[in-house]
C-alpha cells in the first residue's frame, strides 16, 4: 500500500506516502489525514510523469523545505546577530524533524497550525517565536521567487499574558558581582557600566576603548539591514578604573577585551577567541549570591530605570542603549516616576473631596 499511517515515538501518528517508479523510491511524510497524503502522492506522480513541468516548478515556484531553511539560515548568519542565529538554528532543527523531507508546497496551513498549537503547550511565547521565524522563512523564499506559497499566511499569534519584567535591585547586582571571580567581575562591571548588550561586549576590542577621552565604542547588529552600527558611550569612573587595570595587563597579541581558550567543535583542537555566550554564569552566580535569578540583559533594564528615576531625559537613555525607536526604550523604563506619583495623588485628593461632598449632601 503506497499510503499508510506512520507511527512515531512520542509524537502523533501521521500519514505517509511511499511508492517506487522506474526503480526509484519516492516518499513523503507528516500528513494529518489520508486525503492529504493521497493528494501529495498524486502531485508527486504528476511531477515525475511531466519532467519539464517539474523542472520549471522547482526553479520558479517550489523547492525542498530543508533547502529553503538552509538558505534562510545563511542569510540570518550574515545579516543578524549571533544570538539571533542561535535562536533561529535551535528552532529550525525542530522544523526539519517535522517537514525536512517535504516540498514547501506540501506543507499546508493546517500542518503549521497544528505544530504551533503543539508548541503552545510549552508556552504561548514559545509558539509565537516559532510562528514568527517560520513566517520569515517562507517570506524569504517568496521574496526571492524560490516558492509561491506561504502556509503561515493568515495564522495569528497566540495571546500572551504579559507580566512586569523583573528588574534586580542595585544591592542584588552588587552581591552577584562580589561572589564572582576577578575576571568575571570585570566582565559584569563592563556590562553594567555601559548598559550594553552581551554581544556588544563580547565583540569589544581594545581599539574601541579610548581611555584618554573616557569613551567606549560599541557595535550592534540590531539595526535595519543587519549592518554593524557603532555608538559611543561615555565611561563612568568605575568603568575607567576597571578598563585601565585590564589594559595594563592585557595580552597584546589578542585584540579582544574579553577572550578565552576553548576546544573547537569543528577541529577538536584548543583555540582562542571572543566569547559567544556566557548565560550559564548568571544562574550559578545568582544561586551563590542567594538572589533571585536574572540574566545579563536585566542590567540594561536596571540601569535605564535608574536613570529615568533620576530625571535623565529619555532621548539620552535611548542613545546610551542604542535604540532606533524611542518606543523600544520605553519598554526598559520600569520605575514609577514623579509624574505617575503626582497623578495618583491628584486622584486621591479628588476622590476624597467628592466623597466628603456626597456625605454633606446626604446630611
Amino acid at each position: 500500500m503506497s499510503v499508510y499511517l506512520e507511527k512515531r515515538k512520542h509524537r502523533k501518528e501521521r500519514w505517509r506516502y511511499d511508492f517506487t517508479k522506474n526503480g526509484i523510491r519516492y516518499a513523503g511524510a507528516g500528513y494529518k489525514t489520508k486525503r492529504d497524503a493521497l493528494q501529495a502522492e498524486a502531485r508527486r506522480k504528476e511531477e515525475i510523469s511531466n519532467p519539464k513541468q517539474e523542472t520549471m516548478s522547482k526553479t520558479q515556484t517550489d523547492m525542498d523545505f530543508l533547502g529553503l531553511v538552509n538558505k534562510k539560515m545563511d542569510h540570518v548568519k550574515a545579516y543578524n546577530s549571533e544570538c539571533h542565529y542561535r535562536d533561529f538554528f535551535y528552532n529550525a532543527r525542530r522544523w526539519i524533524r517535522h517537514w525536512g523531507n517535504l516540498k514547501c508546497r506540501e506543507i499546508s496551513k493546517e500542518m503549521v497550525q497544528e505544530f504551533i498549537l503543539e508548541r503552545s503547550k510549552k508556552s504561548a511565547c514559545t509558539a509565537n517565536q516559532d510562528l514568527r521565524y517560520l513566517r520569515s522563512v517562507f517570506n524569504y523564499g517568496k521574496k526571492r521567487e524560490l516558492i509561491d506559497v506561504n502556509p503561515t499566511q493568515g495564522l495569528e499569534f497566540l495571546p500572551v499574558e504579559k507580566k512586569i519584567k523583573y528588574v534586580p535591585a542595585s544591592q542584588d547586582i552588587d552581591k552577584l558581582i562580589q561572589v564572582a571571580d576577578p575576571d568575571t567581575q570585570n566582565y559584569l562591571w563592563v556590562v553594567r557600566e555601559t548598559l550594553a548588550r552581551v554581544g556588544e561586549i563580547n565583540r569589544l576590542i581594545w581599539n574601541d576603548v579610548d581611555l584618554d577621552n573616557k569613551i567606549v565604542v560599541l557595535y550592534t547588529r540590531k539595526k535595519k539591514g543587519g549592518n554593524l552600527t557603532p555608538r559611543r558611550v561615555p565611561m563612568t569612573d568605575t568603568l575607567y578604573e576597571v578598563l585601565s587595570k585590564m589594559y595594563a595587563v592585557r595580552d597584546t597579541t589578542k585584540p579582544w577585551v574579553f577572550w578565552h581558550t576553548y576546544k573547537s567543535r569543528r577541529t577538536g583542537k584548543v583555540v582562542f577567541g571572543p566569547y559567544t555566550d556566557r548565560k550559564d554564569i548568571m544562574s550559578n552566580l545568582c544561586e551563590k549570591a542567594e538572589v533571585k535569578y536574572f540574566r545579563f540583559h536585566a542590567l540594561r533594564h536596571a540601569g535605564a530605570s535608574m536613570m529615568e528615576n533620576n530625571n535623565v531625559p529619555i532621548r539620552a537613555i535611548q542613545k546610551i542603549l542604542g535604540h532606533e525607536n524611542i518606543s523600544t526604550t520605553e519598554i526598559y523604563l520600569h520605575s514609577i516616576g514623579t509624574a505617575e506619583r503626582e497623578a495618583i495623588s491628584v486622584y486621591e485628593l479628588a476622590r476624597q473631596r467628592n466623597s466628603h461632598a456626597d456625605l454633606q449632601a446626604d446630611a
